[in-house]
């Protein structure tokens, strides 16, 4: 019966592997708008699919991104500066690309921009912590998809969303995991939306990498400013224990569990741009298959009580 239903189970792997082999032509016509570029997942996937031969629109928040994009990639490759917080700065890339892609319309749109600071319990927080993450996580990805939505639609395209493995379950406070929550739902109703169009909405959803999302002497940096701007009642609640606790899980954790390839994430995303039957949802990393998703279906009791278990204590109880 066990080998029977192992089986099944590779040949179903089998059937998809081969179903999801076939790839769009014509890349070398094909625009792909990728926010995010300054580093990590966003910087990689432009190169990469530059030297798949696509004709890659870049933005970077600073004019460093810029600049070594132009420096590693092929003339193609065009580079923008971009503030997704920033309405007159995602209308002016918009107006840029419409003229660039012209009748054909815009392949993709790659929403990968995202910062993960202020990050902490959510008594460390303010309102003003939740919307300025929000404006960019969130706000940002609807504003930059509606304003190539159109050309998107003319090319019958795609909108790739780089959301989270925290966007199905949330482990930790503050407005990280409520934003690629929010994605999550964006990416659902657009989706559903788009179908009749032709256009493909597809979501990426990365567990644990090193990126500067998990760059421990950052993340350790954000916990001693929230720590020390909080009010004196705050932190005697949670205790000076609490905070080097914290500060020793970010350092020894985070580090050990961070995967160091990226191209499993940028894999997927190039897979979600150029394959002629793509996935709806992608999962990258061993973590987020065989932890973090099964743990999102859990019960909730039983979820709460295995991340509540690995809780470090507070002072007052």
């Amino acid at each position: 019966m066990y080998l029977y239903l192992v089986g099944l189970l590779l040949l179903y792997y089998v059937y998809r592997w081969f179903r999801e082999l076939p790839r769009v032509p014509d890349k070398g016509n094909k625009y792909v708008y990728i926010t995010g570029c300054d580093s990590g997942f966003g910087n990689l996937l432009a190169r990469h699919l530059d030297s798949k031969g696509f004709r890659v629109i870049a933005s970077c928040f600073s004019e460093k991104g810029e600049e070594d994009l132009r420096k590693s990639c092929s003339p193609n490759l065009t580079t923008t500066h971009l503030d997704v917080r920033s309405q007159d700065s995602v209308a002016k890339v918009a107006a840029m690309i419409k003229d660039k892609v012209g009748e054909r319309g815009l392949w993709a749109v790659v929403n990968n921009a995202g910062v993960s600071l202020p990050t902490g319990p959510c008594d460390w927080l303010t309102i003003d912590d939740y919307k300025s993450m929000l404006d960019v996580n969130l706000n940002g990805v609807i504003a930059v998809t509606l304003s190539v939505l159109p050309l998107i639609k003319k090319a019958r395209g795609r909108v790739v969303n780089v959301a989270s493995v925290f966007g199905r379950i949330s482990v930790t406070g503050g407005p990280y995991t409520i934003s690629k929550y929010g994605v999550e739902a964006f990416n659902d109703s657009l989706r559903v939306n788009m179908a009749p169009f032709g256009v493909k909405v597809l979501c990426i959803e990365p567990g644990f990498f090193k990126t500067n999302v998990t760059d421990s002497a950052i993340l350790s940096k954000n916990v001693k400013y929230l720590w020390e701007k909080m009010p004196q009642e705050v932190r005697d609640d949670y205790g000076t224990e609490f905070l080097e606790k914290s500060l020793a899980v970010l350092t020894e954790k985070i580090e050990k569990i961070s995967d160091g390839d990226l191209m499993k994430v940028v894999g997927c995303m190039e897979h979600a741009l150029s394959a002629v039957r793509p996935r709806h949802r992608y999962s990258p990393g061993w973590d987020a298959k065989l932890f973090w998703l099964p743990l999102s279906y859990m019960p909730t009791c039983v979820s709460d009580y295995i991340m509540t278990s690995q809780a470090i204590p507070i002072a007052k109880k």
